[in-house]
């Protein structure tokens, strides 16, 4: 495969290998699904269930990987994010109010994975916990505003290396490989009143909304940032290229984010289930569940994954929402802009994170605010695939490269199976 100057990253040297050229956005969104809330979730489901729901990574992989390859050919395709090409086409108050449980379900994250993080810190050198978390919360949001927009970029890929920590685990401890290989094919239904609300949980964790706004809106700033590239509705012959780089990007990420996810649920099925500890709040509890049991060699890599999974995640968390908020207002918006030219951008990151390290300080409890957001986000995440793959699919909107074929059939897939999810989130609720 070759790929065109204006396909490449602009945070790659041509010295790397030229896979590096082409993963980007994928790779970064499909490796900031495994933040801190995500690894507590996966580690609950490993906890309860031993590797009974390894299925439902097998299953979520196509639906996941297809609509983010069809957000990123959204943005690729119009020169704009999701909330831009949302607005012309429907009604304010479905897209505020679309925007507004999305910016709610972010910053409640944002303040879970700081939280995470604080915890993982304090467990490893010990020290105060809300110290930990406003200094995470800070760095993140300087990051953001004051690094160039191809350096930031870098800094992304480079934390993705955080997730290995999951695997290293994984081959540190005694694993019943049969068992496992069992599990990924075979569902195990179980009676346990807490299988389907794991699933659901699962599911709600590893396709979100805010990963639909990043993976677009990053293709949006590379179009502003790598010379030649043009929105594909003003250079066609750029299309063939652009498509095989993102489905690349696309299909690398998510099975990235996949392989980690299964490789907590395995790390944690066969010690703290075997052990009896079912019991699994988050993520840096598991962490120090682990110790006892995997040795210090596992507790220091689980624990060090929190820390660079939740560097990864927080910036992708604060920055779709103010992408969200600021195609919806009509904002300057983007990474690549000065801090003076996007003052209410970077406002709108800072604003989030600021809520998100306040959470910490509110004694709120994070458990349930964890549960409030998986609920907002299976909720959002319906109405927000529906409208894609209406935009995706609208000749008007896309010309003619409008998704079509398997991956328009996987789109549609994704939104009934997160309908649901949906569906079985709230008749728990109640």
């Amino acid at each position: 495969m070759v790929v065109p100057d204006a396909e490449k990253s602009p945070a790659v040297e041509p010295s790397k290998p030229r896979i590096f050229k082409v993963l980007g956005p994928g790779l970064i969104t499909g490796a900031s699904d495994d933040d801190p809330s995500g690894i507590a979730t996966y580690s609950q489901a490993g906890a309860l269930f031993g590797f009974g729901l390894l299925w439902t990574m097998v299953l979520a992989y196509p639906l996941m990987a297809a609509v983010q390859e069809i957000s990123a050919r959204i943005g690729r395709t119009t020169g704009k994010g999701l909330a831009g090409n949302i607005i012309p086409h429907y009604p304010p108050l479905i897209v505020y109010g679309l925007v507004g449980l999305l910016f709610m379900a972010n910053i409640i994250n944002i303040g879970a994975n700081l939280g995470a993080m604080g915890d993982a810190v304090a467990l490893l050198v010990g020290g105060p916990k809300l110290v930990y978390v406003a200094a995470f919360g800070i760095l993140c949001t300087l990051m953001q505003v004051f690094m160039t927009y191809t350096r930031y970029v870098a800094v992304l890929k480079w934390l993705t290396i955080a997730l290995l920590s999951y695997i290293a685990t994984m081959f540190v401890i005694d694993i019943p490989w049969g068992d496992v290989a069992k599990g990924l094919v075979v569902p195990n239904f179980s009676s346990n009143p807490n299988y389907w609300q794991t699933i659901v949980a699962i599911f709600g964790t590893t396709i979100s909304p805010y990963l639909f706004f990043w993976q677009a809106s990053q293709e949006v700033e590379d179009i502003h940032e790598i010379p030649r590239r043009e929105p594909l509705l003003k250079r066609p012959h750029q299309a063939p290229a652009a498509e095989e780089r993102i489905r690349i990007d696309t299909l690398v990420g998510m099975a990235f984010s996949n392989v980690v996810a299964i490789s907590i649920i395995i790390t944690v099925g066969a010690t703290l289930h075997p052990a009896g500890t079912t019991d699994i709040q988050s993520s840096a509890q598991a962490a120090e569940a682990l110790k006892p049991i995997g040795g210090s060699l596992a507790f220091v890599l689980f624990a060090l994954g929190i820390i660079g999974t939740g560097l990864l995640s927080i910036p992708v968390l604060a920055g779709s929402a103010a992408y969200a908020f600021g195609e919806a207002l009509k904002w300057k918006v983007g990474l690549s802009l000065d801090p003076t030219e996007g003052k209410a951008f970077y406002g709108m990151i800072a604003l989030s994170t600021v809520v998100g390290i306040a959470i910490n300080f509110s004694g709120m409890n994070p458990i349930k605010a964890l549960y409030y957001s998986a609920v907002i986000n299976g909720l959002v995440a319906v109405p927000i695939i529906v409208i894609m793959m209406l935009i995706a699919t609208d000749a008007e909107i896309m010309g003619r490269f409008k998704v079509r074929g398997c991956l328009g059939y996987l789109g549609w897939a994704t939104a009934i199976v997160m309908a649901l999810a949906s569906f079985a989130m709230v008749v728990q609720a109640l």
